[in-house]
């Protein structure tokens, strides 16, 4: 066995490299469904034209249910943006053109996005007004089967030193509206305290997606409720503020 490199290690999972394949390992409350259910994900993305990391299997590790997939080398876009603050623009443009190339693929094989968010509001801990806001304005919405990362910001993305971009971490991943996908990373940057990069990334989805802004703020009180359940205590005042049912301008 080579060296071993860790990647994340949390009390409910552990990630690590080892003889350039990915190992991660979770904790022993994870259900063997939800092991399972990530790893389809992989495999699914993993038939679409993308660039994606190969699944090689699903085994146990001392008792752990273990995902293991090929390692790609590279830097993420999160650390080429850090390191090439100059270049923002440039590195913004290519990242959403990243996420329509994906949203091009649509999929059956993946769990439907209008289902969770429906399952993640009912748990979100609103009141029952709300809730039933939250999902009639859901049920109003368009269902698509496009492919959908769920988490997608550039962590998300590695870059070769060929200069190909690979989608990595499809654990969220859906089929549904790219609208949705698109808030959700809006949600990301303005979490992570960057309002104007959050901003600037929706202007730019929104154009080269010809996607009116109106049509996107539809999708923020459903996206930000269903967060609420798993929220960093920090973030739920705005999660909150966002959940409310109002009209965006």
């Amino acid at each position: 066995m080579g060296d071993r490199k860790i990647i994340v290690e949390r009390p409910a999972k552990k990630i690590y490299l080892e003889d350039g394949k990915v190992y991660k390992v979770m904790g022993n409350e994870y259900p063997a469904s939800d092991v399972f259910n990530e790893a389809l994900n992989l495999a699914a993305v993993g038939e679409t034209s993308l660039k994606t990391p190969k699944i090689l299997e699903v085994t146990k590790l001392d008792g752990r249910w273990t995902i293991v997939w090929e390692y790609i080398e590279g830097a993420t876009l999160a650390e080429i943006i850090e390191r090439e603050s100059g270049k923002l623009d440039e590195h913004l443009n290519r990242f959403v053109d990243i996420q329509l190339e994906m949203h091009k693929h649509t999929t059956t094989r993946l769990p439907v996005l209008i289902d969770k968010l429906h399952r993640k509001i009912k748990a979100s801990g609103l009141d029952a007004t709300t809730r039933y806001e939250l999902s009639t304005r859901l049920d109003s919405l368009p269902r698509h089967t496009k492919l959908c990362h769920g988490d997608f910001n550039p962590s998300n993305i590695i870059i070769t030193a060929n200069n190909e971009a690979y989608i990595i971490d499809w654990s969220h991943a859906a089929q549904g509206n790219a609208s949705a996908d698109a808030v959700q990373t809006w949600l990301y940057f303005y979490l992570a305290k960057k309002p104007d990069l959050a901003n600037k990334y929706l202007g730019i989805f929104c154009k080269k997606s010809d996607t009116a802004r109106q049509y996107v703020d539809k999708w923020i009180p459903i996206v930000a409720a269903s967060q609420l359940l798993k929220a960093k205590a920090e973030d739920q005042e705005l999660l909150l503020k966002w959940a409310a049912v109002v009209e965006y301008e």
